[in-house]
């Protein structure tokens, strides 16, 4: 038995689909070992009793603009990733995917720049976008995608990269070749049809970006993109599950069509979430935080204010939701979207021991690993 061995047992135990009593986790070196029943759990081993709550794998946020005062956008470096990074990871989100809402080109290049070198995701939302849905992206730096666009954002690449786009501002060849590159293509700040939204899908997006906000509604007689998110299976959905952004009914409706295979949580934090300020500028406009809510001077919200613990305690609490979905919602479907399903996102042999403990009530206790 390695000296470096631990187990982790007197919890209930989410393994990344379901949760599992009488068990223990063994680690070892940073990494699972196995799953085993309680008393067959190896002796020689470090020992520690967790007294209860759940032990589950760290959150998988794959929005994150900023936190703990930091801002992406305001400093897209290898710098700023790690302070987002390490905000986050001390409320429970141990895997975040910088974001880069719509800016000018020389910040978009230093984002993909400060990515690689810090070996970290990204996910680039706009500035290929529909201005008619723009909410609080800046309408002078949104624009359509250009075929040097394509193959600076496929050179970038060193690893999960999603970008947000509107069909509007995109062709399908543009889609297709970013799938293609092993781009993570979602849809989104979009007044699309509900065909050009399948006509994108079947080119190769796979995912909606926050879905229900800053997007074609679904109506009787038209789908829209909402619609055609709900009706494609395969597409996962972004949601942030704050209370504010989308009425508990909607969220309701979604989670019937999707599940929790179809809907992957997300904070859409910025600066202020994570024990950041109450207020903060977000490319010279004031952003307000008042009561949970972030606005700019016209009222438009302006991200979220939650961290990924914060949305899985809403889908049990307020949404009725099985603490087996919220947690799925928040780990694994988001580390499958990523591509990163054998390394984060779940309680597999292999995997990161990225570990958090929670109390029944949901409470953060510990963030192991």
């Amino acid at each position: 038995m390695a000296e470096s061995t631990t187990v982790y047992f007197g919890a209930r135990l989410f393994d990344g689909a379901a949760l599992r009593e009488d068990c223990a986790l063994v680690v070892e070196g940073g990494r699972i070992v196995a799953l085993v029943r309680v008393g067959e759990r190896p002796r020689g081993a470090r020992q520690i009793d967790l007294g209860g709550g759940v032990l589950a794998p760290g959150f998988v946020d794959w929005q994150v603009n900023g936190g703990g005062g930091a801002l992406f956008n305001a400093d897209p470096t290898p710098e700023g990733i790690a302070k987002i990074s390490a905000a986050h990871r001390a409320f429970g989100t141990t895997t975040i995917v910088p974001t880069l809402i719509t800016d000018e080109k020389r910040v978009l290049d230093a984002a993909l720049a400060a990515a690689r070198a810090a070996r970290s995701p990204i996910h680039v939302e706009g500035p290929f976008l529909d201005v008619r849905r723009k909410g609080v992206h800046r309408a002078d730096f949104i624009r359509p995608m250009t075929d040097a666009d394509v193959a600076s954002l496929i050179a970038a690449r060193a690893g999960p990269m999603i970008v947000t786009l509107a069909p509007s501002a995109v062709s399908l060849a543009h889609v297709a070749a970013l799938a293609k590159a092993g781009i993570v293509v979602s849809l989104g700040h979009s007044e699309a049809s509900a065909e050009q939204a399948f006509a994108a899908f079947d080119a190769g997006a796979c995912a909606v970006t926050h879905l229900f906000n800053a997007m074609s509604p679904m109506q009787s007689r038209e789908a829209g993109l909402v619609g055609a998110a709900l009706a494609r299976p395969g597409v996962v959905c972004g949601l942030i599950a704050d209370g504010l952004h989308v009425a508990d009914a909607t969220m309701k409706a979604a989670l019937a069509a999707k599940g929790s295979s179809g809907i992957a949580l997300v904070s859409d934090s910025m600066s202020s979430a994570a024990g950041g300020p109450d207020v903060f500028t977000l490319q010279g406009r004031t952003i307000r935080r008042q009561g949970g809510r972030l606005t700019d001077e016209t009222g438009t919200l302006a991200g979220a204010d939650i961290v990924m613990r914060d949305a899985v305690a809403y889908c049990v609490k307020k949404l009725g939701a099985p603490l087996a979905d919220a947690l799925k919602m928040a780990t694994s479907t988001p580390a499958r979207l990523l591509g990163l399903e054998r390394e984060v996102g779940s309680l597999a042999p292999g995997a990161k021991a990225d570990l958090v403990h929670l109390s029944d009530g949901l409470d953060l206790l510990a963030v192991l690993g």
